[in-house]
């Protein structure tokens, strides 16, 4: 009896630390001056998760899309993955300094963002998982459902970005463009090709 307790103690005390470290992060974060949130943004292939994000929020009739090996390169692999979970928290950071100025539009869309990150964290965790603990070391990509939960964390990613830029545009053009910058434009690639 006395094992499955220190065990059960153990991972309520790893569950516990796990949430007060995440809050102590955030809450880090949100200290932040707003040019020290953007330098902290590490960079991602902008034209891969537009690509990829845009396919997966906007279906077309035939949606077959990338294939996975071609997703998980232009990502950058594992790191990639990494990298867009950490941007997502500094893009929930950015959208709260945002109510400095606009108080009520920036709740509502970090509230927004807030449930697109919890989205992209669990598709993120499911991709990193499936991809350390696979069974066959063949390809570098996740295996079978890992595929899916690719797809989402991108979509997920790449609708925070939309929101993000979005509300920067609408509520402070001074500090749109540099952000537009670090982010990328976050248009689809359709509308770009269009209007070249």
């Amino acid at each position: 009896m006395l094992p499955a307790t220190l065990v059960f103690c153990f991972v309520i005390g790893v569950l516990v630390s796990r949430y007060i470290y995440r809050h102590l992060a955030a809450w880090q974060l949100y200290q932040r001056d707003w040019n020290d949130l953007l330098s902290k943004v590490q960079p991602i292939s902008v034209a891969a998760v537009t690509a990829i994000g845009d396919e997966y929020l906007n279906p077309t009739p035939h949606q077959l899309g990338l294939e996975p090996v071609d997703i998980w390169h232009s990502l950058g692999g594992l790191e990639g993955i990494e990298r867009i979970r950490r941007n997502a928290r500094i893009m929930l950071a950015l959208a709260a300094y945002a109510q400095r100025w606009n108080f009520t539009e920036s709740i509502i869309v970090k509230e927004r963002m807030r449930q697109d990150a919890l989205h992209l964290q669990r598709a993120t965790l499911q991709v990193i998982l499936r991809t350390v603990f696979r069974t066959s070391r063949d390809t570098d990509v996740p295996p079978g459902r890992g595929v899916f939960y690719l797809h989402d964390s991108v979509g997920a990613y790449h609708l925070m970005t939309k929101r993000l830029l979005t509300l920067y545009r609408t509520s402070h053009a001074g500090l749109y463009p540099r952000l537009a910058e670090v982010l990328g434009d976050g248009l689809p690639l359709r509308t770009a090709e269009v209007g070249s």
